[in-house]
């Protein structure tokens, strides 16, 4: 059931499966909220889109989205893989052995033949003049972003592409299953400049292909359709090659076109994505909110990409994410045509990026009249309609001065009127079934420690200075000897000896994130060294309970030798302990 597991997994959002149970706040680019697990009043339950695991320090429970329904429901994991995988959609008759087997096959298939594809594509653009005039000098694409994206060039002629791929193996069913063919049979993409579709990970999934001479009687782009591994409403291009630049700029700027992306990737401005055209679904923004908590639109100022921007504020208010609007300066069609006439015009443009209700309020006033009274009906039934799906009461506030600037009409009058529209329904919690009461956890200052730990490579060495198997239980050692062993550097993911805890690695990332993300490398210096004096002291407490044992065994059988002896290493210890407190 692995494959099923995971198919169940890559459907759900995490933070939308905990918030039928819990609700959540954004806390960066986590969420926060009270455990279900306790009656705190203070938030501790966190749940990282991200890493997909949550994490309440109440409990010092955590896990992934199985174990969280495990836990809230009360079932074992069979029954919880049964509920999720109704909420998403899959049908598990279809991942018993042979079916489950028989779906990864295809799947590895069908990736196979577009790596193939592309790498087919690639070898063709280079022996094709008229490709190569147009990607390198109409184009003006560079050969490492060429190579970046691995674009090519898909031949003239009907069948290129399939007797390739033929004489790999591959039937004609496979080559249709994988959207390379038309209905004829023959290579969906001819004469075409190609852009393969990656996923996460960058493996191509699709195509999106460019004609070459623009003809009124062809689609300037023709598109993979859905398959098994291609789904427009979930894809987002150049994911892969921008997800690192996201993380670091802390945004992502989302635009309509593919060679948008392409051509802002070559001119240095690498945190840019694409969705297809103005279609962006919730599933394309929790695909970036697990990266940045911020993204900046850079769609049209046309009717289409205003209503588009209208559909995007409660897609992002229910995601979490906060949207900006990206204006082009008059005369500039799209992002391509702007960094053609300048790359800097083009950061210019991101870097003042307007709040999108500002920005769709600017839009609706240019297009009522604002001097007549049905203008001001018009303008004040759209603006106050768009804060109403506002989350924040605060938010809504902060736009009704800016709306009764527009109109001339009083903040009392536009209350009034705000409140008079439908409010949205108010979100009902699921009961939390299984009413666990919270353990106390006596070790769990060490996942502190190695939390802390995880995220300063500097504080590594300590781990060399201890006795490791001071740690309690098997995860807790295995992560302190990996830091003892490979230390010195910063941990932002699981690394490939710990997979087989993966899961508590993810919870310590997590954890670190909540409690020392903020705190600088000195503190995590001092706050480590003082934990593994803790950890120490508890061992010899430890120690000196179980001689304190012995003690009295030696003193109830009159033995005054063995008694003397072991009150010598309990003083000893005794010393220690107070030394290390000190």
């Amino acid at each position: 059931m692995q494959d099923a597991k995971e198919e169940v997994r890559a459907r759900l959002n995490i933070e939308d499966v905990i918030g039928e149970y819990v609700q959540l706040k954004r806390a960066g680019r986590n969420f926060k909220g009270l455990s279900p697990f306790s009656g705190e009043k203070t938030p501790s339950f966190y749940v990282s889109p991200d890493k997909h695991i949550w994490h309440d320090f109440s409990s010092n429970k955590g896990g992934d989205v199985f174990t969280f329904v495990m836990e809230v429901e009360g079932v074992d994991f069979r029954e919880a893989l049964e509920l999720l995988a109704r909420k998403a959609g899959v049908d598990l008759s279809m991942y018993d052995t042979k079916g489950s087997q028989e779906i990864a096959q295809r799947k590895k298939r069908l990736l196979l033949a577009h790596d193939l594809a592309a790498n087919y594509y690639q070898q063709s653009l280079v022996k094709n003049q008229h490709a190569i005039d147009y990607v390198f000098k109409k184009r003006g694409l560079s050969k490492q972003i060429v190579q970046d994206f691995r674009i090519g060039y898909a031949p003239t002629s009907g069948d290129a592409l399939v007797q390739f791929l033929s004489k790999k193996g591959f039937s004609a069913e496979e080559l249709s299953q994988a959207g390379l063919v038309n209905r004829f049979g023959g290579d969906m993409f001819r004469g075409r400049m190609t852009v393969p579709l990656m996923d996460g990970v960058g493996q191509v999934i699709g195509f999106t292909a460019r004609i070459l001479v623009d003809d009124p009687k062809a689609p300037k782009y023709l598109n993979t359709p859905q398959t098994l591994l291609y789904d427009k409403g979930r894809h987002v291009f150049g994911l892969s090659q921008a997800k690192e630049a996201i993380r670091n700029n802390d945004y992502a700027v989302i635009v309509e076109g593919n060679l948008d992306v392409v051509s802002s990737h070559q001119a240095g401005v690498t945190q840019v994505v694409a969705t297809a055209g103005t279609a962006m679904t919730e599933q394309h923004l929790r695909a970036l909110v697990r990266l940045s908590g911020h993204a900046r639109l850079a769609f049209d100022a046309d009717k289409a990409g205003l209503a588009a921007t209208e559909r995007a504020i409660p897609i992002a208010q229910a995601v979490g994410i906060d949207l900006t609007i990206i204006s082009l300066p008059e005369g500039v069609k799209d992002p391509d045509d702007l960094i053609q006439k300048s790359p800097k015009l083009w950061q210019q443009a991101i870097d003042t990026a307007q709040p999108i209700v500002d920005w769709i309020l600017g839009q609706y006033s240019k297009r009522e009249d604002l001097t007549t009274a049905a203008g001001k009906r018009g303008f004040t039934t759209a603006a106050l309609g768009v804060v109403r799906t506002l989350q924040d009461v605060v938010e809504q506030e902060h736009y009704l001065p800016k709306i009764a600037e527009y109109t001339g009409s009083s903040i009392e009058v536009l209350r009034n009127k705000l409140a008079s529209i439908d409010k949205p329904t108010a979100q009902t919690l699921r009961r939390v079934v299984a009413q666990t009461q919270a353990e106390q956890d006596t070790s769990s200052y060490q996942d502190n420690l190695l939390a802390a730990a995880l995220i300063d490579g500097a504080t590594h060495d300590l781990f060399r200075q201890v006795d490791l198997e001071t740690f309690i239980g098997e995860e807790r050692r295995a992560v302190a000897y990996y830091l003892a062993e490979h230390g010195g550097k910063a941990l932002k993911d699981t690394p490939k000896d710990l997979q087989k805890h993966d899961t508590y690695v993810k919870i310590l990332l997590l954890r670190a994130d909540a409690r020392y993300a903020d705190w600088n490398d000195q503190d995590r210096y001092f706050e480590t060294a003082r934990l593994l004096r803790q950890v120490a002291t508890a061992h010899k407490k430890k120690q000196k309970d179980a001689l304190t044992e012995q003690l009295r065994d030696a003193e109830t059988v009159g033995d005054d030798t063995k008694a003397g002896e072991i009150r010598s290493l309990i003083n000893n210890l005794i010393k220690e302990i107070q030394s290390g407190q000190r």
